[in-house]
């Protein structure tokens, strides 16, 4: 068999969510740091992800994370985040499937009850603390990247919905507006997921186009690729979200970004405080558990530092190819 190129992963869901971690065929990433890695992947390197997120390989909501040598002398590993809709500074449920991986297949070593793992990711350090009976991983707990709520109750026009929508934009690792789901008068409901996402891409479109965010300190981080459509009876103990991504899909975890970017809004409001659990359940009803344990400061701005325990299950282990024949070498989005 003829092969331009050839990667093997092991296939994982965190909470529903998919996460492909590539765990060989990549090479080291230039870059002095996980960022300047990103970087160089977006600008230099992105066929790379759609061959292994579109399809015929992926699929519609393909996500993955691609593993390296970390950048800094206190981590294990470094991680790159890929997925439909591009190359991630962080995800939540994409590192909990990578510390779900690494202690399963062995590829660090195992101490139970805790197997603590240290992860260098475009963002900044992330520590996953995870739970292991019987060489398993049970489930694992994320301490993130500060996060900070950036905008509250701030509105916007946006013209393809002929409205203002009211919303708040809080940073957990990426950028995410919340917007309550009555706004835009529709159900909880999976049946009318097509309309939730074309609101959803159209808040996203506004935001971006008259008022894009930036973080202060991770370079690159300047769009709003999520909207978190807050469904009703949602409160600081239990929220239900639908996750709307560009460029057009839902995520089925709870989202551990964006449940770090909830709590950072929640606690902005006076209605999270410290040292409390706080349960986010996806559009498919799976649930994340986060807590904030901490106050820092991320360029000026105040912030909270979040963790979020999740689970997640290997599904296959696989070796991905190009033949060089392929009339799609890139895959293909439909």
């Amino acid at each position: 068999m003829r092969a331009a190129r050839m990667f093997s992963a092991v296939d994982s869901h965190t909470e529903g969510m998919p996460t492909r971690v590539i765990t060989g065929g990549m090479g080291v990433i230039p870059g002095a740091t996980m960022n300047e890695r990103r970087l160089h992947f977006i600008a230099h390197l992105d066929h790379i992800r759609r061959l292994l997120v579109n399809e015929p390989r992926g699929h519609a909501a393909m996500s993955g994370a691609i593993l390296q040598p970390p950048t800094r002398p206190d981590a294990d590993f470094g991680v790159l985040y890929i997925e439909v809709s591009g190359c991630l500074p962080m995800c939540g449920h994409g590192t909990i499937g990578v510390a779900t991986v690494l202690v399963e297949t062995g590829m660090v070593e195992v101490a139970e009850p805790v197997t603590t793992i240290r992860l260098d990711t475009p963002a900044g350090l992330v520590v996953a603390q995870v739970a292991v009976q019987d060489g398993r991983a049970r489930h694992v707990t994320l301490e993130n990247v500060p996060a900070y709520c950036e905008r509250l109750d701030e509105t916007i026009a946006v013209p393809a919905l002929g409205k203002e929508i009211t919303y708040s934009l809080a940073f957990g690792g990426n950028f995410y507006a919340m917007v309550d789901l009555e706004q835009i008068g529709q159900p909880f409901d999976r049946a009318h997921k097509q309309e939730i996402l074309t609101a959803g891409l159209a808040i996203m479109d506004a935001i971006n186009t008259r008022v894009p965010p930036k973080h202060p300190t991770i370079d690159g981080v300047d769009h709003c690729h999520h909207v978190e459509f807050i469904a009703p009876g949602s409160d600081a103990t239990l929220s239900r979200h639908a996750m709307a991504i560009h460029p057009g899909w839902f995520d089925r975890s709870p989202c551990g970004t964006g449940t770090s970017a909830r709590m950072a809004e929640l606690h902005a409001r006076g209605e999270l405080p410290l040292h409390r659990d706080f349960v986010n359940e996806s559009f498919i009803g799976s649930r994340f558990t986060g807590r904030l344990i901490g106050e820092t400061d991320v360029g000026g701005r105040r912030a909270v530092l979040p963790t979020i325990t999740g689970r997640a299950w290997i599904t296959g282990f696989g070796q991905y190819v190009l033949d060089p024949a392929d009339p799609y070498p890139e895959g293909f989005e439909f």
